[in-house]
């Protein structure tokens, strides 16, 4: 049993063949997918994924390069879009600083809001970050340390570091304050040497596996289309650098991503 914590299936480069994708991801062993929105739009088109198939979830939220989406309705309207059964995290949400397609204070702004809306709904959180990490970790652990206070149930597990790309001391501060750290394609590539520490020496209890499909196809596919089923090389690479075996791997991880996402 596998979980792709991290999909986005309702992108045009699945539009042709969809149901196949998804069938392929089956037959792989994949049992859940998480597709996380980008904006209104596709947060609609991720609930409507997940209506239609068992295995989909979905996540509502408003991308770090979509701020410039926000007014002053998204915010009720993603609350009433979170509410959905199916729903079970906001995101995808976060900061980017090396796309830059939304001006910085917006980004925070609109990260900031969506934290507080994610605490309010008792959700937990998918993290996108590019070249953020220090101001992003520095509102994470604030954010998490007020559900403490509060003595929210997000406390033990407030979210996901989805797709984590930077150095170890970063995602020990993450796991510190109970958040997961998600692994994808690169964590394969032969050259990702400091990636391949961070996965081999985070405690497997913190570790999600993704493919954040079409994007980050893992060896030996990279430079094709990527799609859930190739979430399997993830959880090979894991067990290699872990040195522990391929269905333990396989199997805490989807526990993981049960515990995370409530389902």
């Amino acid at each position: 049993m596998l979980t792709d914590t991290h999909c986005h299936l309702d992108f045009n480069r699945f539009a042709k063949d969809r149901v196949q994708v998804i069938e392929r991801a089956m037959d792989a062993g994949v049992t859940r997918i998480l597709n996380p929105g980008i904006d209104l739009e596709s947060c609609q088109a991720a609930i409507k994924l997940a209506e239609e198939n068992e295995q989909i979830y979905a996540a509502v939220g408003v991308h770090p390069n979509s701020a410039l989406t926000w007014d002053d309705s998204t915010l009720s309207e993603l609350e009433a879009l979170a509410k959905h059964t199916k729903v079970v995290a906001v995101g995808e949400i976060g900061l980017d600083y090396y796309r830059d397609r939304a001006p910085r204070d917006l980004q925070k702004q609109v990260f900031l809001s969506q934290l507080e809306l994610a605490a309010s709904l008792q959700l937990p959180v998918v993290i996108h970050n590019r070249q953020s990490t220090s101001e992003l970790l520095e509102i994470l652990v604030e954010w998490q340390m007020k559900l403490v206070a509060d003595g929210s149930s997000l406390t033990e597990r407030p979210g996901v570091l989805h797709s984590y790309s930077d150095e170890q001391p970063p995602a020990m501060k993450a796991i510190e304050h109970n958040f997961f750290v998600g692994f994808s394609g690169p964590v394969t590539f032969k050259n990702a040497q400091e990636l391949q520490l961070v996965a081999t020496t985070l405690p497997i209890e913190s570790v999600l596996i993704e493919t954040d499909a079409p994007f980050l196809t893992p060896h030996p596919f990279r430079g094709k289309r990527n799609e859930p089923a190739r979430v399997r090389l993830v959880a090979e690479k894991i067990a290699e650098l872990k040195q522990q075996p391929y269905n333990s791997i396989a199997r805490v991880t989807t526990e993981n991503a049960a515990r995370l996402f409530n389902w």
